[in-house]
């Protein structure tokens, strides 16, 4: 698992948790048996064959608040996660080394990363971006 997606997991849960029924008040639900169906039936020449039913198009995906999020999880810490790389990673319990943080510039498409504060900024905004492009509402202020 990368950097970006421990981050991501981080603040919108992991995909594990979101299928699982009970998940997130660490409950684990009984297994299902899988439904039965009857064995399909050909229409007769008389009958009319049923109408297909359209294909279920996925429910979309709910955006999620990340500054919302984020800043509930900051609450009573001293943290600028709003702007800080490392505060970010810090708040998300993710180590916020330099190796941490050139492998996740690497991941961001940047691989002359230095740690600088220019990078630094740069990697906090870009995270910010592909929060935003994976389904998570952010603030122009956390993006630009």
């Amino acid at each position: 698992m990368g950097i970006f997606s421990k981050i991501r997991d981080s603040i919108f849960g992991k995909d594990d948790d979101k299928a699982k029924p009970g998940a997130a008040a660490g409950k684990t639900a009984p297994p299902r048996p899988a439904p039965t169906r009857p064995a399909p039936t050909r229409p007769s020449a008389t009958q009319a064959a049923p109408a297909k039913p359209s294909p279920a198009k996925p429910a979309p995906m709910a955006e999620v608040d990340v500054e919302a999020r984020l800043a509930a999880m900051a609450e009573g810490k001293d943290l600028n996660w709003s702007s800080s790389i490392v505060d970010l990673m810090k708040l998300l319990d993710i180590d916020a080394g330099y190796a941490n943080r050139k492998e996740l510039a690497a991941e961001m498409g940047r691989t002359d990363y230095e740690g600088s504060a220019e990078d630094n900024i740069w990697l906090h905004k870009q995270v910010m971006r592909e929060l935003a492009a994976n389904g998570g509402k952010v603030p122009a202020s956390l993006t630009d």
